[in-house]
């Protein structure tokens, strides 16, 4: 009786851990199909930050309902592990203060998509390509092809500035020419080569005006509009351009002027 007693409880601890192992099998498989599909749907629009989130998220949970199942197949009592994870869970909460900051950081960053993959921005003085934006922190690859890996939190308490978001950009050229120059002359110059200048916008118009007085002379401000992939060739373009017109036209600058070139989100 003792002998089929035994057979039976082993038989049965057996199938049990039968059991288990195959709920977490079919649930390692399902989680991966879960988030995958999850990804897939939500990555139509385009919006992949939320994508890689939900993916994540939907990988997580079925993952740990089918560690869960398996437990309970196996005899644990859950009420008394969820115990000892609100314990721990408590424990960790006190020790990770600043993941959770990054944590909450990254949904706000994530549902306000200030920037998206592929982007160009600057935060903190830092500037390049963002390749992830994830729930703790943000990586960008920059120009000179370094890897910088910001926090969230210390993205949220930053200025961000996002130079791609907008199709096209500013062009600004300040300079100085003595106060005895022929002020409507240089404007027809430079609003001359500006309409002239290839790849520069028609809409909206490029111009001319005068910008103030200083000691050296007057100063003058071009602006031009051109599409963002086009702003560094049609700079060094206007740039070469003017030099030779001002030449050709014998117009002086002033001395030890200060010539300023940047580009604003349109």
């Amino acid at each position: 009786m003792l002998d089929w007693a035994a057979d039976w409880f082993a038989a049965a601890a057996l199938v049990a851990w039968l059991r288990a192992l195959i709920m977490v099998t079919v649930g390692v498989v399902g989680s991966r199909l879960a988030g995958e599909l999850v990804f897939r749907l939500l990555s139509k629009d385009g919006r992949m930050e939320r994508a890689t989130l939900a993916r994540n998220v939907a990988y997580t949970g079925v993952l740990v309902l089918a560690g869960l199942s398996a437990l309970r197949e196996l005899g644990f009592d859950l009420s008394v592990l969820l115990g000892a994870a609100g314990i721990v869970s408590v424990a960790v909460g006190f020790a990770s203060q600043t993941s959770a900051s990054n944590l909450i950081s990254g949904l706000f960053l994530i549902v306000e998509r200030p920037f998206s993959i592929g982007d160009i921005i600057e935060v903190n003085g830092r500037s390049g390509v963002v390749l992830e934006v994830d729930l703790l922190s943000i990586k960008l690859r920059t120009f000179d092809n370094r890897f910088v890996r910001i926090p969230n939190e210390t993205v949220m308490k930053s200025e961000v500035v996002n130079l791609t978001r907008f199709e096209i950009r500013r062009i600004e050229l300040t300079l100085t020419v003595p106060h005895t120059t022929d002020l409507s002359r240089v404007r027809g110059v430079l609003s001359e080569l500006a309409t002239q200048t290839t790849l520069v916008l028609d809409e909206p118009r490029a111009e001319a005006m005068l910008r103030g007085f200083s000691p050296q002379g007057t100063e003058l401000l071009l602006v031009a509009w051109v599409e963002r992939r086009n702003l560094i060739a049609v700079r060094s373009d206007l740039i070469l351009q003017i030099h030779q017109r001002l030449n050709d036209e014998s117009i002086d600058l002033s001395p030890r002027q200060q010539t300023i070139f940047s580009g604003t989100a349109g």
